[in-house]
C-alpha cells in the first residue's frame, strides 16, 4: 500500500489520531530510528472477542500498516489471556470472562480477516499467554501489589458504576494491569488503541517505567463513524460495513454516507488519497469543479479492492453504475434471494423484506414520493404486488437499491 512520501513520518502517523503522548517523544524516536536502522516496535492489543470484523475495526489496523510501511515493526497481540478477564473499558456492568474454548475458537478466526490490512511478512504475532501462562499467583499479586484501587477508581467508568453503587469485579482491575504489562513483555516503543483504551496504555507507560524500560508512546485513534454519521459504527446499531460482505455492498454502502463524513472516513480509512490529496480534492469539491460522488467511488473502490481484490471492486462499480443509471449489465450486482408468501407480496413490504427500507411505513413514504423503481420504472401503486419467481432491480432514491430473487417459503 502506497505511503506518501512528501509528507514527513511524523505527519503521516498523526493523521487521524485522536491523541498522540507524547508527539515530541515519537518525533525523536523516528529520527533516532533513522539514524540508527533500529525499527520501533508498534503494539496494538486484540482481544478475540469479535472475530467477524467490520471496517471500524480496521482504523487501528490502518496505522499499523503506515507504521509498517515506514519500515517498523509491527506486533498484532492476540489477548488470549486478557480476553478472559473481559475488557471492562466503556461498561457499566461487569462482563462476562469468555471462557478458554471461546477465545481459541475466535482467535483462529483473526488472521485471515486483519491480513486483508496488514502485511503478513512484517507482522509479529503474539499472544499474552505467552508470558501469563508462566507467571505464578505470587508472581501476579506482585504484579497487582504495584497500583492501588485508588488509582484504579481515577478511570472514568469505575468512578461511575462505584458512585452508582454498581458491582465491581476484582479481576477487572487486572485488565489494564494485565494490558499495561504486554507493554512490558513486548518492550514496545509505541503503542496504539481506541480513545476509550487511554487509561489502559497509560498504564503501560507506568509499568515500563517502573521495569526500567524507555516508556512507550501513546497514540489513540478515534472510533470511527457508522454509516449513519452519528453513532460509531456497531454490528447491533446495523451501520457497519463488514470487511468479509460481498464487494458490491461494500461499494453500495460507502456510496450511502454522507459528504461530511466521506472526508473522516478518507483520513480513517484511505491510503491512496494522501493528506495533500485530499486537501486539494475538499477545495475542487468546494468550488464546484469536483461532484462529491466521484470522490467517494474512489474510496468505495479502494476499500472493495483491499478486502477483495481489484476485479472484484471494478465488478461492484460497474454494478453499482448499471443500478443507479439504469445502464449497463444489472447482472454484475449479487443476487438476493428473499422468501415471501407463496401468495405474493405487495411492494412496500417487499422494500422492507429486502432491507431496502427499515419499515413498510418508510416505503409507503418512499411510493407517494415516486422515489420507487422496479427495474428502472417509477412504481406508485401501494397494491402493486409480486409472486415467487420474480427477480429484478428494486430501488429506493439514488442509492438504495438490491437485486433479488424471490421464492415462496
Amino acid at each position: 500500500m502506497p505511503t506518501d512520501a512528501s509528507v514527513p513520518a511524523i505527519d503521516l502517523i498523526a493523521r487521524g489520531a485522536d491523541e498522540i503522548l507524547k508527539r515530541e517523544e515519537l518525533e525523536a524516536r523516528l529520527a533516532a530510528s533513522m539514524k540508527t536502522g533500529r525499527p520501533l516496535r508498534i503494539k496494538a492489543g486484540f482481544d478475540p472477542t469479535a472475530p467477524d470484523l467490520h471496517i471500524g475495526h480496521t482504523v487501528l489496523l490502518n496505522k499499523m500498516r503506515q507504521f509498517q510501511d515506514l519500515g517498523h515493526q509491527v506486533i498484532f497481540l492476540i489477548g488470549d489471556f486478557t480476553g478472559m478477564i473481559g475488557d471492562p473499558s466503556g461498561k457499566n456492568v461487569t462482563r462476562k470472562p469468555m471462557t478458554r474454548e471461546d477465545v481459541e475458537a475466535n482467535a483462529k478466526t483473526y488472521a485471515d480477516q486483519v491480513f486483508k490490512v496488514l502485511d503478513r511478512g512484517k507482522t509479529e504475532l503474539r499472544f499474552n499467554m505467552e508470558w501469563f501462562g508462566q507467571m505464578s499467583a505470587v508472581d501476579m499479586a506482585r504484579l497487582a501489589g504495584l497500583l492501588t484501587v485508588a488509582r484504579m477508581l481515577e478511570r472514568d467508568d469505575f468512578a461511575k458504576r462505584y458512585a452508582a453503587q454498581q458491582p465491581i469485579s476484582i479481576h477487572e482491575f487486572l485488565y489494564p494491569l494485565a494490558q499495561g504489562y504486554d507493554s512490558v513483555a513486548l518492550k514496545s516503543d509505541v503503542e496504539l488503541g481506541g480513545t476509550d483504551q487511554k487509561f489502559n496504555l497509560l498504564m503501560g507507560r507506568a509499568l515500563q517505567e517502573h521495569f526500567g524500560q524507555p516508556t512507550q508512546i501513546v497514540l489513540t485513534m478515534p472510533l470511527l463513524e457508522g454509516l449513519d454519521g452519528v453513532q460509531k459504527m456497531s454490528k447491533s446499531l446495523g451501520n457497519y460495513i463488514g470487511i468479509n460482505e460481498p464487494a458490491i455492498d461494500i461499494v453500495n454502502k460507502t456510496m450511502k454516507i454522507g459528504d461530511t463524513l466521506m472526508w473522516r472516513w478518507i483520513d480513517l480509512l484511505s491510503f491512496e488519497i494522501g493528506i495533500d490529496e485530499a486537501k486539494r480534492l475538499r477545495a475542487e469539491i468546494e468550488s464546484g469543479q469536483l461532484n462529491p460522488r466521484d470522490v467517494k467511488l474512489r474510496l468505495a473502490r479502494e476499500l472493495a479492492a483491499r478486502f477483495h481484490d481489484a476485479a472484484a471492486a471494478d465488478t461492484a462499480i460497474a454494478g453499482w453504475h448499471a443500478a443507479v443509471t439504469g445502464e449497463g449489465d444489472i447482472t454484475l450486482l449479487a443476487l438476493q434471494d428473499v422468501r415471501i408468501p407463496a401468495e405474493g407480496i405487495r411492494i412496500a413490504a417487499l422494500l422492507t423484506a429486502a432491507g431496502i427500507t427499515p419499515s413498510n411505513s418508510e416505503a409507503n413514504r418512499k411510493l407517494k414520493e415516486r422515489a420507487v423503481k422496479v427495474n428502472g420504472e417509477v412504481i406508485e401503486d401501494p397494491q402493486t404486488s409480486f409472486a415467487p419467481g420474480f427477480e429484478g432491480v428494486l430501488q429506493v432514491g439514488k442509492r438504495n437499491f438490491a437485486r433479488v430473487r424471490l421464492m415462496a417459503g
